[in-house]
């Protein structure tokens, strides 16, 4: 970073992979939670005067308590990826608030595109549709049929996030499309639709 002296700095590094997660917990940790210490104290000593920290936080942090619409303050994540992003998050509102830091979390849901692993469910349909049209499968088997999400477009999402470093004071935003979400629980909290 200081080879770079950056003036904004986007921190999206995380092990997101659910099942993963599960499989490598501490590897989880390092990089989802205590990764964005580690950036942010970077940033710190490097200029937190002039340099803009951008934290991906993520509505998996809300796990059990999202359906319930109790706010932001309510989190109960339900898998070890939004543990670790509930950490992130708050370590990023705590280096703002103690060091007058220009520190954002945007605090994502499902954003998808043509990139995704084949791990994901939309890659895991259009792979097998692509295999059974290719006569190397005879059925689709995308995992778990009964989750609900708000699914947006990444590269919507990544525009949202550079808006929140270009806005005069940071704050901490919720990013949707508003399909899937409740907006009772967020009467605090600044929803920006993508796109």
């Amino acid at each position: 970073m200081k080879a770079s002296n950056p003036d904004e700095v986007y921190n999206l590094a995380a092990q997101s992979f659910v099942p993963t997660s599960w499989k490598q917990p501490v590897l989880t940790s390092e990089y989802t939670a205590i990764g964005v210490t580690r950036m942010l104290e970077a940033v710190h000593l490097l200029g937190a005067d002039r340099i803009k920290f951008y934290q991906a936080s993520s509505s998996e942090m809300f796990g059990k308590v999202w359906s319930t619409a109790e706010g932001i303050h309510a989190v109960y994540p339900r898998v070890l990826y939004g543990v670790a992003k509930v950490y992130g998050h708050w370590i990023t509102v705590n280096y703002r608030e103690s060091y007058d830091m220009y520190a954002c979390s945007g605090i994502l849901f499902n954003h998808e595109s043509e990139r995704r692993g084949r791990e994901f469910v939309t890659r895991k349909v259009t792979d097998g549709v692509a295999r059974i049209k290719l006569g190397l499968a005879k059925e689709l088997s995308p995992g778990q049929l009964d989750s609900k999400r708000d699914w947006g477009f990444a590269g919507d999402y990544v525009r949202a996030m550079w808006l929140m470093l270009q806005q005069p004071k940071p704050d901490d935003y919720v990013v949707a499309t508003a399909r899937r979400t409740r907006s009772s629980g967020w009467s605090n909290w600044r929803s920006v639709p993508p796109g």
